[in-house]
This record gives C-alpha cells, sequence and structure tokens, in this order.
C-alpha cells in the first residue's frame, strides 16, 4: 500500500512530466518530485547533499536530454521500465520487513538500484549514497553532526520502513510539565521533608542530582511528579520556576538498537539536547538499568559512562529512583554513586496512607463512578497493612480501593452501589491474601472480649491455661509493648493427649491467624533436616 505522502509524490511527478510535454515518466522526474518533500529534503541535507544543486541539475537534464512532445500533441504519458522497477523493489522491500505502507525513502533507496541512471549520477554526485540514506534513516548517523544533534530519525529497519525524523526528546522521554498541566499527575500528599530536599539538591551548583531510594511502592516516582506539579503551578523556589522534568525512556531507548552504537547515539542525542534546553531536569525511574545498559559483551562503556562527565560538571540535573535491594549494585560503580545525593524515602504510616487515600479518592471517585466513605480508606489503610505484607504502603492501599471500586462497577445494575464502605475493603482483602472472609476485621475488640470463652468451648479442663494464655494475648494486643515483636511466645507443657495441640489449633481458629504445625518428632535423625529445607531423600 502506497502512502499518501508517495501518492502525492507521484502524482506530482506525472503532472510535472506532463506539463514539460515528456512522453515518459523518468526516475528524474519522481526523484525531482521526490526533493519537494520536506522529509526527503532533511535526508538528503543529511547525508551531505544540496538539494538546490539536484534541483538544477535536474532542470538542465529535462531541458537538455528529454525530448519535448509537440504543443498540440495530446498523446498519453507512459511509465518508463525503469521507474516501474524502483517502485516493484520498494514494494519487495516494505513487504519482507513486515510494513505495510511504501514510503517515499524507500523509493528513495530503491532508485540507487538504477545505477546507469542519471538520478544516481546526479546523487552521486552531491556525495550522497545509498549507504548514507540507509544509515541515516535507520540509525540517525549523519555526515553533518549539527544535523544529529538537532534531531533524530524515526527507528526503521534497512530500507527505510519509517521516516519523519521528530524530536529526541519527544521520542525517549516524557514531559512531565505537560502531563501535569493537563492534569494527568495525581497530586502529592505529605513528603513535605523528602521534596524540600530535592529541592535543595537541585540547587546546588556540582553534582545537583538526588537519587530517591525506598522499597517498591513507597511514592518515590509519585515525589519526581509532584516536583512537576509544583513547578507547573509556580510553589517552587525562584532558580526552578521555569524548569522542565523529563523522564526517560530506557525501553525506547533501546528498542530496535541493532548495531554497536545505535544506543549510545540515541542517548548522547538526548543528553545533548538536555544540556541545550535550559532549566531541564532528567528523571531516570529504575536508574539501577542504566548500569551495563547498552554494553556489548565484556566492553565497559554503557549509559552509566556517558552520564557521568554531565553529571559531574552540573550541566545536566538528573532524578534517580532505585529500590534498596537494586542500590546494592548501583553502589558497586562508585564513580556514578558518588555523583548522586542520596534521599531516603520511607515508607509512610498507616495514618499517613489515610491521608494520601484522602488526596487521591476524588480521582478514584470519578473514574469508578462510586463514592468512599471515610471507614473504607481506613480499613483500606490499616487492613492492607496488616495482611498484605509482601507490598508497601500506600501502594497496596490505593491498589485495594481501586480494586473495591472496579468490582462495585462491574456487578449487574441491579446489585451495583454507589458507596463503597469498609465491608467491602474487608471481602476484597480476604480476597487478595486468599484468607476466610470473617478472619478479616478492621476491629478484632470483639473477638479478643470473647477470646477466654471461645477456646473453654473448645478446650476442655485447661481453664487455668486458657485464662493465662488469653489474659497474655490482650495485654499484647493493648498496644503497650513493642509493635515491631510478635504477639506472644507460648510453651506449652505437659503429657500427651491433654489438648496442646488443639489449644494452639483452636487459638489460630479465633483469632484468624494462619496455623503452621511442625512435629519435631519427625526430625530427630541426621538426614531429616532436608524435610525444613526441601524434598525429602529419594
Amino acid at each position: 500500500m502506497i502512502s499518501q505522502e508517495l501518492q502525492k509524490t507521484l502524482n506530482y511527478a506525472y503532472s510535472e512530466a506532463r506539463k514539460r510535454r515528456h512522453d515518459y515518466l523518468t526516475l528524474e522526474h519522481v526523484l525531482f518530485a521526490l526533493l519537494q518533500d520536506s522529509t526527503i529534503i532533511k535526508i538528503i541535507h543529511a547525508c551531505g547533499g544540496s538539494v538546490q544543486k539536484l534541483l538544477k541539475d535536474l532542470e538542465h537534464f529535462f531541458d537538455d536530454q528529454l525530448m519535448t512532445a509537440p504543443a498540440d500533441s495530446e498523446s498519453e504519458i507512459h511509465t518508463s521500465l525503469a521507474v516501474q522497477r524502483v517502485l516493484q523493489r520498494a514494494f519487495f522491500h516494505v513487504q519482507a520487513s513486515g510494513k505495510n505502507e511504501v514510503t517515499g525513502a524507500n523509493v528513495l533507496v530503491a532508485i540507487f538500484s538504477e545505477k546507469d541512471s542519471h538520478a544516481v549520477y546526479f546523487l552521486t554526485k552531491q556525495g550522497v549514497h545509498r549507504l548514507d540514506v540507509v544509515s541515516y534513516i535507520s540509525h540517525g548517523i549523519s555526515k553533518i553532526p549539527e544535523n544529529t544533534e538537532a534531531e533524530f530519525p524515526e527507528t526503521a529497519g534497512e530500507e527505510g520502513e519509517e521516516t519523519a525524523p521528530t524530536e529526541a526528546l519527544e521520542r525517549f522521554a516524557v514531559n512531565l510539565n505537560q502531563k501535569a498541566r493537563e492534569g494527568k499527575i495525581d497530586p502529592l500528599i505529605g513528603r513535605e521533608h523528602e521534596l524540600e530536599r530535592t529541592i535543595q539538591v537541585l540547587c546546588r551548583r556540582r553534582k545537583n542530582n538526588p537519587l530517591y531510594v525506598g522499597e517498591a511502592g513507597v511514592g518515590k516516582t509519585a515525589i519526581a511528579e509532584g516536583l512537576a506539579l509544583k513547578i507547573t503551578a509556580g510553589e517552587v523556589p525562584e532558580i526552578l520556576q521555569n524548569s522542565t522534568i523529563y523522564s526517560l525512556d530506557l525501553g525506547a531507548l533501546l528498542a530496535g538498537t541493532k548495531f554497536r552504537g545505535d544506543f549510545e547515539q540515541r542517548l548522547k542525542v538526548v543528553l545533548s539536547r538536555l544540556k541545550k534546553e535550559k532549566g531541564s531536569i532528567l528523571f531516570i525511574d529504575e536508574i539501577h538499568t542504566i548500569v551495563g545498559a547498552g554494553a556489548t559483551t565484556g566492553g565497559t562503556m554503557d549509559a552509566s559512562n556517558l552520564l557521568k562527565p554531565a553529571l559531574t560538571s552540573g550541566e545536566l540535573k538528573c532524578i534517580g529512583s532505585t529500590t534498596y535491594q537494586e542500590f546494592k549494585h548501583l553502589e558497586k560503580d562508585r564513580a556514578l554513586h558518588r555523583r548522586f545525593q542520596k534521599i531516603d524515602i520511607p515508607e509512610p504510616s498507616v495514618d499517613e496512607t489515610i491521608k494520601i487515600l484522602e488526596g487521591l479518592k476524588s480521582k478514584f471517585e470519578e473514574h469508578h463512578q462510586v463514592r468512599y466513605t471515610h471507614g473504607a480508606l481506613v480499613a483500606a489503610s490499616q487492613l492492607s497493612a496488616k495482611y498484605l505484607t509482601d507490598r508497601h504502603l500506600p501502594d497496596k492501599a490505593i491498589d485495594v480501593i481501586d480494586e473495591v471500586g472496579a468490582a462495585l462497577r462491574l456487578r449487574p445494575k441491579s446489585q451495583q452501589k454507589k458507596t463503597v464502605t469498609a465491608p467491602d475493603i474487608e471481602g476484597m482483602i480476604a480476597k487478595i491474601a486468599h484468607i476466610p472472609p470473617k478472619t478479616v476485621s478492621v476491629n478484632d475488640k470483639e473477638s479478643l472480649r470473647q477470646l477466654e470463652r471461645d477456646l473453654k468451648q473448645r478446650v476442655f479442663g485447661q481453664d487455668t491455661a486458657i485464662e493465662q494464655l488469653a489474659s497474655a494475648i490482650k495485654l499484647s494486643r493493648s498496644g503497650l509493648g513493642p509493635s515491631e515483636k510478635p504477639i506472644g511466645s507460648f510453651l506449652f507443657s505437659g503429657p500427651t493427649g491433654v489438648g496442646k495441640t488443639e489449644l494452639s489449633k483452636e487459638l489460630a481458629r479465633v483469632l484468624g491467624i494462619q496455623f503452621l504445625r511442625f512435629d519435631m518428632s519427625e526430625y530427630m535423625e541426621k538426614h531429616t533436616v532436608s524435610r525444613l529445607i526441601g524434598a525429602p531423600p529419594g
């Protein structure tokens, strides 16, 4: 399928041949029409050629070499065999590359196969060769350094499937300021200390690069987005008033890099543009991924080494984020590590998470067409902290209210609710944590109040032990002890069959705690330790 731009180019070539009263549509007519296309003009310029000289050579060729039909002649214009071969070759290249449209760049590359034509002679005369065109279209390698710094072409295959060059920052980075102006960023709640520290580091003369280090889900990316919100709202010091934050898309940088140097070339273009743009700040999420990115096997040059000179001099302000686990890998590169100022991002408390949910709930209410009660937000914070232990606040609490809103909206209209309450949150937490719904509750005072009675109804003849056990658990759950310590450690002693194991099972059932039983009589031999660490031998 021919693209609209190429269709216009071929129509222009036919009209030019008709206007000049030529009997055949030649490659020179096609080249003349291609040179009217802004994309082809950029390609020729990047390859060191002069469009004006090419047009002048073609004008002389039309006047001196081609026969002109009489003025009263109305003969039909025929397409030359060379043009047919070029178009057919361009179609084959596009088909082989899996693309759908033939563009002007495909035709320009295919023209070079007609080596005996005047079109190829004129291109070669200007120093434009097939390899130059393919290198620029596919990889942005230009003969003119200024051109490479100024623009970067679309990634393409060998025969130029894509053509239009676009700004490097638009292709490989996301403008967070623009997203903030469009209302696509959620507000930042709290984190005043971390934000103040970030602004302080950014205002330094050298090594003005903050590095957020915290567990996944605590809100590192949200702080960078919150800074973009404050910049657009004018709530930052004067030195940062005109700053723009760009979030680097490392995946887009690596995508389609077939040859050695492609990745480095792209990153160099992005860094050069950021240096030229006054007040630009680069945000790299998961910054540990740049260590080794783009490096070949056994090579030492990677993305981090390209960043280091700019980070030291202060020409480029960079914000990075990583987790504590991945920070260990970043610390190994001491030269890169010393260029950043570490800012720890701790997990917010349950009370802080409730405030965050209060600030974000309007966004979720608008999306799900429901209303969240204050009790639902409190339940989401407390229960996610209690039962979803493999993740961190506020991310897991936000996921819970989002999940509940989606679940309510998917119900049949007759069962839909407009208000999300604490029981809805409890049911979703039970589903996510894979535990019985009745064990999930914001308030466990009732179960603790009836603990002694419930245990005595199932375990008989051990009233004294049950009373001591219930008293110890109530004392522990009162909040007077350290929160990081277990509720209690108990040793039940007595002869076989008096109810030690049964009491443990009933205690776990009443409190809604998972019961894990280890029978140490099974671990009396040396080789039986394998039961604890893996499959038994044999």
